[in-house]
């Protein structure tokens, strides 16, 4: 493809839609697993979940399976935003970067990923912050709009409420974007170049299920910063022996910090399990779908 070419951005954002709205069950009660037990928040205080299938039972009978959907309006909208900026900018690097496969090593498709991550998730920041308050809280956010749900953000925390958590997201897109797509670049390259799998379905399936599982290792611990940055209400002042003090997250080390110190080093890797089972399928659906529309057109 030559450098300037409309095609990666056009394939990237369809795939990544239609992995998304494939997975985003998966997705909610991963959101649900990270927020719960934060002993700062009341409202989040109590782990009602033990685990994945736990949380998709317990919300489907408590709320209603259509909970399990609750901001897939913004998700789509980040994934058609965030997934096409992600994906265009990434495959342009590389046509610019590399002339052939020869030339393609991990630290050019490493470099590549970073920056297409960094640049995407910091842009499409508003559809994730309404997305994560949507899964996190949906009986506060069921009946509202997606319009209205951002204009009650915008209202109630400003400009930056809409950009809040964006640096730990912009860090996790980094990673996540840095290791997943370099690492099925290069697996998808070896297994063709050893002779042993041909360019195919199976070879994109097994390189793509690699990038999840890597993907969601590196990942996790930011992305649960990331969740509760984002989740978190700018609570009402509270006295603290004499002296008023705001009660919640002031940055993501802050962040990091405190969820070792009050719930362990665990903690971070909340919701690993369903990260790990969604970013799998996510993967695969995405990338056999961008393959299918690469060979297609």
């Amino acid at each position: 493809m030559p450098t300037r070419d409309w095609r990666p951005f056009v394939y990237g954002g369809f795939s990544s839609v239609v992995a998304e709205f494939s997975t985003f069950p998966i997705d909610t009660t991963k959101t649900r697993l990270q927020v719960q037990g934060q002993t700062h928040d009341v409202q989040f205080k109590q782990l009602k979940y033990r685990g994945m299938v736990h949380a998709l039972i317990r919300i489907s009978k408590e709320e209603g399976v259509k909970a399990l959907y609750s901001g897939i309006a913004p998700a789509l909208l980040r994934q058609a935003t965030y997934g096409t900026i992600k994906i265009g900018i990434y495959y342009s690097l590389k046509n610019a970067l590399i002339r052939d496969a020869h030339d393609e090593t991990l630290l050019k498709n490493v470099i590549c990923g970073v920056t297409a991550g960094v640049i995407s998730s910091s842009i499409a920041n508003p559809t994730d912050v309404l997305k994560v308050r949507m899964q996190a809280q949906h009986q506060q956010y069921a009946k509202k709009g997606m319009f209205n749900c951002f204009m009650n953000i915008y209202k109630s925390e400003g400009i930056r409420g809409l950009w809040k958590g964006v640096g730990p997201t912009a860090q996790r897109a980094a990673i996540v974007v840095g290791v997943e797509l370099p690492v099925y670049d290069i697996t998808k390259k070896n297994l063709i170049l050893s002779g042993v799998l041909a360019d195919n379905v199976i070879t994109h399936f097994i390189s793509s299920f690699i990038a999840g599982v890597t993907g969601a290792i590196a990942s996790t611990p930011v992305d649960v910063v990331r969740t509760r940055l984002m989740n978190q209400r700018r609570l009402k002042a509270a006295v603290v022996n004499g002296s008023r003090a705001e009660v919640m997250y002031t940055s993501s080390l802050h962040c990091a910090v405190q969820t070792v110190q009050t719930e362990g080093f665990l903690a971070l890797y909340k919701g690993f399990v369903p990260t790990w089972v969604r970013l799998g399928p996510w993967n695969i659906i995405f990338f056999i779908m961008y393959e299918h529309l690469k060979k297609l057109y």
